[in-house]
């Protein structure tokens, strides 16, 4: 029989067991195709174990998700409603999160994952652009707003259409995927730079 675990520590050190090995088995055979049963034995756990944690792949899939992605968001949305630096500091700060995406290997596979599974299913679409996409979206809107209100930026299009700003991460995600065994990107470096182009953009430079 299952059973939780003792600790505050055991439990999380069983939760990244199980979605480390489920984000392997994800990445091996594909969403549909992966067993809760391969997942629990790469995990060292019993199958009636996962779902004292997660009810089902999907559910899984989406702790991936909020564990990879929404929590290093959550943190950038914390700090950029309690700084008092300029709105150019702050899309940089937006910038570097995105860097640090395309440096996270597991970041990666999961992005990717949404990516070649989330037409087939919408649930995992809906979720990852509930917890991902919009609230991204939304950080970025209010920095262009803080910019603009400051006068410190003239042009409003990422305001408008913030998938302006996220466009180098989602064009890393991909090379690094397909293209990265014929040529190398500097992901970061990219991002960095897209960020510089914007900015002279916005600033009306």
């Amino acid at each position: 029989m299952a059973r939780q675990a003792r600790t505050p520590e055991a439990r999380e050190a069983r939760v990244k067991a199980i979605m480390a090995a489920a984000l392997d088995q994800f990445s091996k055979v594909g969403f549909e195709a992966a067993r809760l049963d391969d997942i629990a034995q790469a995990a060292g756990v019993a199958k009636g174990t996962i779902y004292l944690y997660f009810e089902s792949k999907e559910r899984l899939l989406e702790g991936l998700v909020a564990s990879t992605i929404s929590a290093p968001l959550e943190a950038l949305e914390h700090s950029v409603a309690a700084s008092t630096a300029p709105a150019s500091e702050l899309l940089r700060q937006y910038g570097a999160f995105m860097a640090q995406g395309a440096q996270n290997a597991d970041r990666r596979r999961v992005m990717h994952l949404v990516f070649s599974e989330g037409a087939r299913f919408p649930a995992i679409a809906q979720f990852h652009h509930r917890e991902v996409i919009s609230r991204g979206a939304a950080l970025i809107r209010a920095i262009i707003a803080k910019g603009r209100a400051s006068g410190e930026f003239v042009h409003d299009e990422p305001e408008r259409f913030p998938q302006l700003v996220i466009a180098p991460a989602l064009v890393a995600a991909v090379w690094l995927h397909v293209f990265d065994p014929i040529e190398k990107l500097d992901a970061p470096a990219l991002i960095s730079a897209h960020i510089d182009m914007l900015l002279r953009a916005l600033k009306g430079g």
